[in-house]
């Protein structure tokens, strides 16, 4: 659909596709595994037969976005997704058994609990990483028997654009379809009764997308950000740490959710760290600004708010290293490209320290007590990830039990998200909710408790009716007592 001028209008449109869908889906009745799967099957064919317009479409966006990387984050990834709820549903959708209270699970009552599908979903996706973000739940959504309506990002025209024409060819509206357009349209899409809504992007907007949503007792999940903080113990191998935490952080530009925001580094071997990300940076991105592997700033507003924070940086006196070339210009807008800087011990005050950094920024604190690193991530609200780097088994026990995020990877950058098997989500701040596999399932699910009465009347035989007497009392004395 065209963007429509006013959110009335908007409202009106979406208001109809959704009624196609949910009519569409009262009539299917019960949405059998066939029908899950050969859904499943016709995303992952889009995804297949569409690489080659994917990846060119998402380069226009970017400015230069390199097909290897949209290969591995948006289309890999999403391929990856799909197959395992695909290989995995059959399990997922049996009922599962549970305890009857005693004593009547021994007199034949029995109790299950039953997913059901919830209905129609709306997916409300971001624009880093574009098509992963709609086809990661999508895969649960489409495996717990749902419908889906999706709103991609207005930031990347070319690939929402060609995201609509693609479910156009392999899906019924009915089924999927994708809603392009603006600020309005979002709104408008926020706003309307579907059986559940997942909206993926920045905290401020996801406000504004659960005020809607609660309007009409809509269920949100929320995956939000935040700044994700690293703690480098001093038992890591510094060099190891730093090739893992530099290419995680330059991965797509640093335009990721669970990108390491700030990272915390023994005062005595921060030099080392320094020295170490300065060569990670040469072998891998020798050159910023023309290399076709560095993906640029999404357009030219990010470019200038990430440049924003390293100029207030530096205008304020923190030490800041850039990972480029010496001499290399990377000053154009047109281009959008930022390599990657280090802000060392910056201030709290700095924006850099304030704000989810998304980009090619990564601060570093110096600290010589653990515990200090703690109570500075305890401090602020709770991030969607957190990393440790360090063989201290016990150290690192520590930090996951004193410390609360979204997920964690330990000696390694983000590759709890890529699990399928592991809920993704975060908490606080950075999200509520989670998806991914069994747990996107049951998230896209309504699990429907069903209880079967057996073959004793136990309300009669415990005298629980009335007119009540001693032989209720004596019962109530028996389960109330310590």
């Amino acid at each position: 659909m065209n963007a429509p001028t006013k959110l009335g209008s908007a409202s009106a449109e979406l208001l109809s596709m959704l009624d196609i869908q949910r009519s569409a889906f009262k009539a299917e009745g019960a949405v059998h595994i066939e029908t899950r799967i050969d859904r499943i099957d016709r995303c992952i064919a889009l995804l297949v037969d569409n690489q080659g317009a994917i990846c060119e479409a998402l380069n226009q966006d970017f400015g230069c976005r390199s097909k290897y990387v949209t290969q591995m984050m948006d289309i890999m990834n999403s391929v990856g997704s799909l197959k395992y709820v695909k290989k995995n549903l059959k399990k997922w959708m049996k009922q599962e058994k549970r305890s009857a209270p005693i004593p009547m699970n021994f007199l034949g009552a029995k109790a299950h609990v039953h997913y059901q599908p919830k209905g129609v979903v709306g997916i409300m996706t971001p624009w880093n990483v574009p098509v992963n973000m709609i086809f990661s739940p999508l895969a649960d959504v489409l495996g717990a028997g749902n419908r889906a309506m999706i709103k991609p990002s207005e930031f990347t025209p070319n690939t929402s654009e060609l995201m609509r024409k693609l479910f156009a060819q392999y899906f019924e509206e009915s089924e999927i379809i994708v809603l392009t357009g603006g600020p309005e349209v979002g709104a408008a899409f926020a706003a309307l009764p579907l059986d559940h809504l997942i909206f993926t992007g920045a905290g401020s907007i996801g406000r504004l997308v659960l005020k809607s949503a609660a309007e009409n007792m809509v269920p949100v999940t929320l995956e939000l950000g935040g700044k994700s903080p690293v703690i480098v113990s001093d038992s890591a191998d510094i060099d190891l740490a730093a090739e893992r935490i530099i290419s995680g952080k330059s991965m797509n530009g640093g335009q990721l959710c669970v990108s390491p925001d700030y990272v915390f580094v023994p005062q005595s071997r921060m030099e080392a760290f320094i020295h170490s990300c300065r060569e990670v940076i040469k072998e891998q991105f020798p050159s910023v600004a023309n290399n076709p592997d560095f993906v640029a700033c999404i357009n030219e507003r990010h470019f200038e708010r990430v440049k924003g924070y390293i100029d207030e940086a530096t205008e304020k006196g923190a030490r800041v290293i850039p990972l480029c070339p010496d001499g290399e210009d990377w000053s154009s807008a047109q281009v959008h490209k930022i390599p990657l800087h280090l802000i060392v011990d910056p201030d709290d005050s700095l924006k850099c320290m304030q704000d989810e950094v998304f980009g090619a920024i990564m601060n570093i604190k110096p600290y010589t007590d653990l515990q200090d690193a703690i109570d500075f991530i305890n401090a602020r609200e709770r991030p969607l990830a957190l990393y440790y780097f360090g063989k201290d088994k016990e150290e690192q026990a520590r930090v996951i039990k004193e410390t609360i995020s979204g997920g964690v990877s330990v000696n390694t950058i983000a590759m709890h998200v890529a699990c399928d098997d592991m809920p993704f989500g975060g908490i606080g701040s950075s999200g509520m909710g989670n998806y991914r596999g069994r747990d996107g399932f049951r998230t896209f699910s309504h699990a429907r408790a069903v209880f079967q009465q057996g073959f004793v009347d136990i309300a009669k035989l415990a005298g629980t009716l009335p007119p009540y007497g001693e032989k209720l009392a004596k019962m109530l004395n028996s389960q109330i007592g310590k």
